[in-house]
């Protein structure tokens, strides 16, 4: 299955919802006050957020203007250019972590427990060694066993080796640990799993502080990624996580898992506008190769097509 046919699965509900009600909006014979009050509601609904939204409508307002766009269809696509424009951050980073060749590579991963964090590692890890890559991936949730049992079985699926302690060890022990086992074993990337646990926020940006020190001081350089695992279902609370990660420690992008599994997904939209983080990867079902890079206009193409 190729990035486009991944991206259609993955967007199935919400293409079927929102996104074609939004479509059927420009048959109209004329466009007015009304078509973009309704666009505006369902692009709220679909939880592009309030003033993504009103930037949006904007943006191809001007351009009916500019263009002098009289037909539903010309301002449609309009609508969907602006979309992708709007996906497409601009911000200075390295070459993406899928393509780097430069090697050991770090990714630090964070996310909230529930988000499908330890399963997305796993499509990761997957996809890398599908490269030829070798890959060990850090165990550093240690407050929850069953983290590190599950992160055990993944990586026995994907071949890639697990650092673990026991439950309750020191993460940044973890993390130096799997760090010294990828220099001795000339391993390609280094991929740490940490906690989620939102309740305790300060001990949490504490300790995913202390882990980011301890990758630094190993390499200055990395962690070459910081990404958050965001679950596509959670809308715009999806907003605040993100937020209050990227402060804790300076998010560079973000994989969305469940994207099959909403209706909506108007978040990666609010992301990318009021955040400028990129959308780097995208879950679209359980199975361990259900990961697409992402794409800005293949992603609007599967929401239209």
């Amino acid at each position: 299955m190729d990035k486009g046919e991944k991206f259609k699965k993955g967007v199935k509900r919400a293409r079927e919802g929102w996104f074609s009600t939004v479509v059927h909006l420009f048959d109209r014979a004329t466009v007015g006050q009304a078509l973009w009050d309704e666009l505006e509601e369902l692009l709220i609904s679909a939880d592009v957020g309030v003033n993504t939204t009103a930037k949006l409508i904007e943006r191809v307002k001007e351009r009916v203007v500019s263009e002098r766009l009289k037909e539903g269809p010309q301002i449609c696509t309009a609508l969907k250019e602006e979309m992708i424009a709007m996906l497409r951050v601009d911000t200075p980073r390295e070459e993406p972590v899928a393509l780097a060749s430069l090697e050991p590579r770090v990714i630090l991963v964070v996310g909230v427990n529930g988000t499908g964090k330890t399963l997305s590692i796993a499509k990761l890890a997957y996809s890398f060694r599908a490269q030829g890559k070798s890959v060990i991936m850090a165990a550093a949730d240690t407050f929850r066993a069953a983290a590190i049992d599950q992160l055990k079985i993944l990586g026995n699926r994907v071949g890639a080796e697990v650092i673990c302690h026991q439950p309750g060890a020191d993460p940044g022990a973890v993390v130096f640990d799997s760090l010294e086992a990828a220099r001795s074993r000339h391993a390609d990337m280094v991929i740490i799993d940490t906690a989620g646990r939102l309740h305790t926020k300060f001990n949490l940006m504490e300790e995913l502080t202390k882990i980011k020190r301890v990758v630094s001081r190993s390499d200055p350089q990395a962690p070459h990624e910081v990404l958050l695992v965001l679950d596509a279902t959670t809308g715009q609370n999806g907003l605040a996580q993100a937020r209050y990660f990227t402060d804790a420690v300076g998010v560079t992008g973000v994989f969305l898992a469940k994207l099959d599994g909403t209706a909506k997904g108007g978040i990666v939209l609010a992301i990318c506008d009021e955040l400028k983080i990129p959308i780097l990867f995208v879950g679209t079902g359980e199975a361990l190769d259900d990961l697409t890079p992402f794409d800005a206009r293949t992603f609007v193409e599967a929401l239209s097509s």
